[in-house]
């Protein structure tokens, strides 16, 4: 009997040691995974607050978000009561908090230093404990919008066409440009354009309204630093109507034949096969319409790549003693068999000699794209500087590579009729930051003297007066004025 209790009782304290090895490595267990994804640094007057919370199988007993400024701490969040937050189940492990974020959605905070605490609890051991997580992101806490003041008058602007505008921001480091409707237009340092002695917070941009926005369309010069908070002042402007051309292109058998099998081959990313003649015309209209849009998204990609100063020179030159086919923003409506099947802008002028004729390049600048590009078949894109970009199109050949720098009449290549082109021509357009708009202007040396050089001598004149060292930097910004005059 002696026996039988000793064995019970050991066996309890086995028991016992076992559950208490047990409860002590349940409190050792791997506590939830916590990442503060955003504010990363700064929070303004309005953003947003992301937190990711990870634990087996996603489970959680609490998990809390609290703001701690000046000794006081804010609740912003709470598993149990998640109020406006948006709780996303991401993966079976993983949820993802997120809320508004920002004096407007926290009255509490006040500029200065703040600090985000997070924390987490998972169940443990069956339920019976629970390990912890806490992390914390010192942030600054930056209410007041940067300033903004537009420095350069009479800005004119056509319908599809261009303009130029000078400003100052303060802080000077701050993101800033022109929104025109909800397109935005990026600025650059005014001494990137040619005005050495600019004060730092003085900046340009090169801006457009689109063929196809409004002519009231709101335009307003903005400035927001990394916290969201933003600036804005509106600036005189007046806008002009332009009228656009209509147009009836008859698209043929022998056409489709000539130029849909090419571009179907080279752009095996639009999915589409040609397995005989009846084929020929959706081929085609997925091209003009899904491909057409694709080539404009890559296009617009590349104002990604121009550079922050100016390298072009004077007004931009057209393809020598050529004939206009077609013009900027004319409306093509496609007839096939004498019924229309399709309607597409054209957003470039069609420029013809003849065959393969040398094209140079409309300014200075640097290659970004040189190969098959959709609808423009081998074209070639060049970028001279401040978001100002030239496309050429339909060639036959090439003369430069990606990375070339080029000058005002290097020939870069061969008129051709590569692409979506019913014969041998140049499709030529400008490009601001990533807009297409009308080469006209560009090419008009008068209007680049009005709308670019008048802005920039005029306060070229300002800066240069403010010059502590001005006999020293005179003679080289003069010379870099005549530059820019062409």
């Amino acid at each position: 009997m002696r026996t039988l209790f000793r064995l019970l009782v050991v066996l309890v304290l086995l028991v016992a040691i076992g559950f208490g090895i047990a409860w002590f490595a349940a409190g050792r267990a791997t506590p939830p995974v916590i990442e503060i994804q955003s504010p990363a640094k700064v929070i303004g007057q309005k953003g947003t607050l992301t937190v990711s919370v990870q634990a087996p199988r996603g489970k959680f007993t609490a998990v809390t978000v609290a703001v701690e400024q000046n000794g006081k701490e804010t609740p912003l969040f709470s598993l149990s009561g998640p109020g406006t937050a948006t709780v996303a189940q991401e993966t079976a492990d993983r949820i993802r908090i997120s809320e508004p974020f920002g004096k407007q959605a926290v009255p509490a905070l006040t500029a200065g230093d703040a600090r985000i605490v997070a924390t987490a609890t998972r169940p443990s051991f069956f339920g019976l404990r629970e390990v912890s997580a806490t992390m914390t992101r010192d942030i600054k806490v930056q209410l007041t919008a940067p300033l903004v003041q537009v420095v350069s008058t009479k800005h004119y602007i056509n319908l599809g066409g261009s303009e130029f505008i000078i400003y100052r921001v303060n802080p000077p480091d701050v993101e800033s440009g022109v929104k025109v409707g909800d397109i935005v237009y990026r600025g650059f340092s005014a001494q990137a354009a040619g005005i050495p002695h600019a004060d730092p917070g003085l900046k340009i941009a090169v801006f457009a309204l689109r063929y196809d926005q409004d002519l009231n369309t709101p335009m307003e010069v903005f400035a927001r630093d990394e916290a969201g908070n933003e600036g804005t002042a509106q600036f005189d402007h007046q806008v002009f109507p332009k009228t656009f051309r209509r147009s009836t292109i008859d698209i043929n058998d022998a056409f489709l034949q000539r130029v849909v099998p090419p571009i179907i081959q080279q752009t095996p990313q639009l999915g589409v096969s040609i397995s005989g003649p009846g084929d020929l015309l959706p081929a085609f209209l997925k091209a003009n319409g899904e491909l057409r849009r694709i080539d404009a998204q890559k296009i617009a990609s590349y104002a990604a790549q121009t550079a922050p100063r100016m390298l072009w020179n004077g007004p931009f030159i057209q393809l020598g003693n050529s004939a206009v086919e077609s013009a900027f923003a004319d409306h093509r409506t496609y007839l096939h068999d004498g019924k229309e099947i399709d309607q597409q802008v054209h957003l470039g002028f069609d420029l013809a000699v003849t065959s393969n004729v040398p094209v140079a390049a409309a300014n200075d600048g640097t290659i970004v794209h040189a190969s098959y590009l959709g609808i423009y078949g081998n074209c070639i894109i060049i970028d001279h500087g401040l978001g100002v970009q030239s496309l050429y199109g339909h060639l036959s050949s090439f003369a430069v590579k990606v990375g070339d720098t080029v000058k005002k009449g290097q020939i870069i290549g061969h008129s051709g009729a590569t692409g979506m082109a019913g014969g041998d021509h140049l499709h030529f357009t400008m490009l601001v930051d990533g807009q297409m708009v009308n080469p006209v202007e560009w090419w008009d040396a008068h209007w680049i003297a009005d709308r670019v050089l008048r802005k920039l001598d005029a306060v070229d004149g300002e800066s240069q007066a403010a010059a502590v060292d001005r006999p020293a930097a005179e003679a080289p910004h003069r010379r870099a004025r005549r530059r820019h005059r062409g």
